[in-house]
């Protein structure tokens, strides 16, 4: 697992020096020919597509609006494969998407391309980070713990839920993670993430399932439907707090807070332990240029930047909100920053 933490922060690092270039002459070509229209559609994953974001989610519309001057429709989904089609195929016009949802988007249309993300604390990308959870039930990890505190040994044979296989943090790097951890072991060195698919009796794991999103993932666990859940620390933020132990470190301890909303409100008091913890590049608001102009891609950056966007509450919840959004201060230093294509290939690096 450090190995391959390593190996995306290094690598994002490389990104992030070879992404800094203008790309806008290629982007402007690719654009010239872009009808203009009245209305952007905005594409939503599962986790960000519950009623408690819709607040969050309205506001980014509003702020779309008033740069642009066009209505923004809003599209919730159910299932990534759905959002990742919409962007690609021109039905929507901006998602808000995980890193391999993106990389999955732009493999089929070089014209989705990165808009913005959000940055580290630090108000830089060098911290641009999430992360990728692997958990068990409170009560739970005693098997887990080894002499340099936790391991992922004991998973194998267990019944795991990930998020999709669509979806960064609750997929490719836990896999990766799997793969490059069991892989070293005689009986494992055959092992492929297309063997952690499905469950069997003869497979990694005697039975997969599939949250279809984060916070499905986490119920699966909390449930009892699985033993061992992968999901991230953001898609769970507004459900969840910090019990015991270092936020985002194998050993934290979480619990579903009072007021939780669906699909957590009969979940309240319940407890999960970390006992995997990766950073995870974060996710990019992603456009199509396809379909927004190269006049109006120009508005989105400048407003994604702006001070009124890094300033607005709804957007950027401040630190001590109890409400439920999409991004959070931390440090006060938090706002959208501008990537290109590039800053992404760690995750690329991943499926390879």
């Amino acid at each position: 697992m450090k190995k391959m933490m390593s190996l995306i922060i290094s690598i994002s690092l490389v990104a992030v020096v070879a992404g800094c270039g203008s790309k806008s002459g290629e982007t402007e070509k690719a654009s010239a020919v872009v009808k203009t229209k009245d209305t952007i559609t905005m594409v939503w994953y599962p986790n960000e597509s519950g009623a408690d974001l819709k607040n969050a989610r309205d506001e980014l519309g509003k702020v779309i609006e008033t740069a642009t001057g066009k209505k923004v429709e809003h599209k919730t989904t159910t299932d990534y494969i759905i959002a990742i089609e919409a962007i690609a195929n021109g039905s929507a016009d901006v998602a808000f998407m995980g890193p391999q949802g993106y990389v999955e988007a732009n493999a089929k249309n070089k014209k989705v391309q990165p808009l913005v993300v959000s940055s580290g604390e630090s108000g830089t990308l060098d911290d641009a980070v999430y992360f990728s959870w692997i958990n068990v039930r409170k009560g739970e990890e005693a098997p887990y713990k080894n002499s340099n505190g936790f391991g992922i040994d004991p998973i194998a044979g267990k019944k795991f839920s990930f998020v999709s296989n669509s979806s960064t943090s609750g997929f490719k790097v836990p896999s990766a993670g799997i793969i490059s951890y069991f892989s070293k072991q005689d009986k494992f060195k055959s092992l492929t993430p297309d063997d952690l698919l499905q469950g069997g009796k003869d497979k990694f794991f005697t039975e997969v399932m599939y949250g279809g999103s984060h916070q499905g993932s986490a119920v699966n666990l909390l449930t009892g439907k699985a033993d061992v859940a992968a999901f991230c620390d953001t898609c769970v933020a507004n459900y969840v707090e910090l019990e015991s132990g270092t936020a985002n470190k194998p050993g934290a301890v979480y619990k579903v807070k009072q007021g939780a909303a669906e699909p957590f409100n009969t979940l309240i008091g319940k407890e999960f332990t970390i006992i995997s913890s990766t950073p995870v590049l974060n996710s990019p608001f992603a456009i199509n240029t396809g379909t927004i102009s190269v006049e109006d891609q120009k508005k989105l950056r400048d407003v994604f930047t702006s001070d009124a966007v890094t300033k607005n509450p709804m957007v950027f919840l401040p630190k001590d909100s109890k409400d439920s959004g999409l991004f959070k201060q931390k440090s006060g230093k938090e706002k959208f920053l501008p990537v290109e294509d590039a800053w992404f290939n760690p995750v690329r690096e991943l499926s390879k």
